[in-house]
């Protein structure tokens, strides 16, 4: 197989091919060993920082020789680990260089090496492993292919510390699961996890990787210390499992939770605090540290703040609010401590003016890093103000009081970036649950009224609705959330905007998405755009036809209970409108179908066709008297005298209350 770069080689990259770069290669085919170990040796010190080189040697076909040389038993020791060097050093370079090693199978042949008794050749062929490992383009898998692995690669772990911090490095690399910033959040409808994320974690912690790594967060050495608690972090994410075994482990006599906080204090380095931080955050997430715990309240939630603050490095400041955003979202309690700490909403907000004109960034490496990397700072400010204002009134006041929040928020709907884009969303999507609670008490129409302007002023109804089209799944379904929850209660031109934006065809399109939490959400906006008569009349004019196929196929349809029960709601409320019950009472066929789930086995269905009922043959609406003869014939009474014996009260109740308007 041809072990070359991705791009054709053209006449003029040839040309830069230099002379002393093919010396390199030939004198890799010396027969005389002394010469070969020479030539390695020679070629490690011309590719040092020189990515240039490093692409003419892997053009001029270098690796093969050098995984041949380094395979070869006749070849020694010392110039094996030589190699092992130089392809160590040539997967430092570009993406592509890495892809090229890839090709020519260098993983298999730096596994095999793995089994040499020599120690530095062993520590080689990791420091390579890891190299390659911690590339985005390396697919993780790689690493269990061969069961015998796993299991090497542990007991490798005691024989020095540089095996220490590769192996836990390349365990930490290829436990993947998608992370905090690209994942949802537990809450939300569809958690973004890769599949063979937990699998990872099941096979390490089946080989003992908890118990064999514990240890080593006690090393002499720094960075062997960093790259088990790093492990840790990937380990523990999303896994009770791992999680429930870390909480009783202890290392000399002190158990783990208790080493992650001194790793959390003030004078441990930044990374250390961060990462022993996303282990107790993990923790707590999977249920093995309660909530209310002081090492969460009172250690890991003020490090994270603390990481949020803008003395920190652009990356940091990302990882802290993630990670924050991740601790606290399901516990009100947390978010209210954490929405008081250090000024946080403030505080956030100068995640949206990063870098700034008079940034303090003298160092012009960095600032064209933070550069390009500023949406993220944006993705992680909205996510967690997502979670600060998931459930408490007030901190949501505070929240869209925040200078230019809702500008912001619109800005993040139609940002190039998608992960900013969901993040937005989520954050509207946690704010506008104000919306319906305020809306319903009128008690502060100071918030609701300048959130509700910028949202419809801004045109994020439109985004919105274009949002609902995505092929990603979790911005459809935080789309068509959104609109739920801004149609309720709703005035009439909100609603009408609505519609008017999905279109029919997107509606139909959203009503038969194969998951049913886009299905769940547009069956719950349909209900709320179907509410008060006026209301209801009006939409039913303007697309009473579509509706009502749109129910009809999903009654008829293979959906779960609440499905049909939410369609069953939403036929009750246009059966409650003053001319829109006719669409209902000239189809007979929706009828049958009522009458049919009036006899249904589940009680929830059953309730839901009798309130449809109900409305149509309520005594005081004109038309009220045809209506109940048509129902009448159709055995529609029949069945309410069965269902007023009824075991079930309520059932019993809303047949007895229904038969009285027979009798009126």
């Amino acid at each position: 197989m041809a072990c070359v770069l991705e791009a054709p080689l053209r006449m003029s990259v040839l040309s830069e091919v230099t002379a002393s770069s093919r010396h390199y290669v030939d004198r890799l085919f010396d027969l005389d060993p002394q010469k070969v170990l020479q030539g390695v040796i020679d070629m490690k010190n011309a590719v040092i920082g020189n990515n240039k080189q490093k692409a003419n040697l892997i053009v001029l076909g270098a690796v093969p020789r050098l995984l041949y040389l380094l395979q070869q038993e006749s070849s020694s020791t010392e110039l094996r680990t030589e190699c092992a060097v130089v392809l160590g050093s040539l997967a430092m370079g570009t993406e592509n260089n890495v892809k090229s090693l890839l090709d020519c199978h260098i993983i298999p042949a730096l596994l095999q090496g793995l089994l040499s008794p020599d120690l530095k050749f062993i520590e080689a062929c990791l420091r390579c492993l890891r190299t390659i490992f911690i590339s985005p383009v390396t697919p993780e898998d790689l690493l269990y292919t061969d069961a015998t692995v796993i299991s090497h690669l542990m007991a490798l772990l005691s024989r020095s510390r540089y095996t220490q911090e590769y192996i836990c490095q390349i365990f930490s690399h290829c436990c993947k699961l998608q992370h905090w910033h690209s994942c949802g959040f537990k809450s939300l409808p569809q958690p973004l996890l890769c599949a063979n994320g937990p699998d990872h974690q099941t096979i390490l912690f089946n080989h003992g990787a908890v118990q064999s790594i514990a240890h080593l967060l006690v090393s002499a050495s720094y960075k062997v210390r960093m790259q088990a608690l790093k492990c840790f972090s990937v380990l523990a994410f999303e896994n009770p499992q791992v999680s429930m075994t870390l909480v009783n482990v202890s290392v000399d006599g002190e158990l783990l939770p208790q080493i992650f906080v001194k790793m959390l204090q003030r004078d441990k380095p930044i990374e250390m605090q961060l990462t022993s931080a996303k282990c107790l955050t993990s923790m707590c997430r999977a249920g093995a540290i309660r909530t209310d715990d002081p090492c969460i309240v009172l250690k890991t939630l003020p490090c994270l703040v603390r990481m949020c603050s803008k003395e920190r490095l652009l990356e940091e400041r990302v990882e802290g609010a993630e990670t924050l955003a991740y601790l606290i979202e399901t516990d009100v309690e947390l978010q209210r401590i954490a929405s008081i700490t250090d000024h946080l909403i403030v505080m956030l907000a100068d995640y949206f003016k990063y870098p700034s004109s008079v940034s303090a960034i003298t160092d012009i490496k960095r600032l064209d890093h933070d550069l390009k990397h500023a949406h993220e700072l944006r993705q992680a400010a909205f996510k967690l103000y997502a979670s600060l204002g998931a459930n408490d009134e007030d901190i949501r006041k505070k929240i869209i009081e925040t200078e230019n929040m809702m500008d912001r928020i619109v800005n993040g709907l139609s940002e190039s970036s998608i992960k900013v884009r969901l993040a937005a969303v989520r954050c509207l999507h946690s704010l506008s649950r104000s919306v319906q609670q305020l809306r319903t008490s009128f008690q502060d129409h100071a918030v609701w009224k300048p959130l509700m302007k910028p949202i419809l002023e801004s045109g994020a109804i439109e985004l919105l609705c274009s949002l609902t089209q995505s092929e990603n799944l979790a911005l459809r379904v935080n789309g068509i959330w959104a609109l739920m929850n801004m149609a309720f209660q709703a005035e009439q031109k909100i609603k009408s905007d609505i519609l008017r934006g999905l279109s029919t065809e997107q509606l139909f399109q959203l009503l038969s998405d194969s998951d049913v939490n886009v299905l769940m959400k547009t069956l719950g906006l349909l209900r709320n755009l179907l509410s008060t008569r006026p209301h209801i009349d009006h939409i039913m004019s303007t697309h009473g036809k579509q509706i009502m196929q749109a129910v009809t196929l999903i009654l008829e349809g293979e959906h779960n209970i609440e499905v049909k029960e939410q369609t069953l709601c939403i036929l009750a409320n246009i059966a409650d409108g003053t001319t829109a019950k006719e669409l209902i009472m000239t189809n007979d066929d929706i009828l049958q179908k009522i009458k049919y789930y009036m006899s249904h086995s589940n009680a929830k269905l059953q309730l839901a066709a009798m309130f449809c009922i109900s409305n149509l043959i309520w005594n005081e609406e004109e038309g009220s008297q045809e209506r109940q003869d048509k129902l009448r014939d159709m055995g529609i009474v029949d069945i309410l005298h069965k269902l007023s014996q009824s075991s079930d009260p309520n059932l019993c109740d809303k047949a007895k209350t229904a038969l009285q308007q027979y009798l009126a």
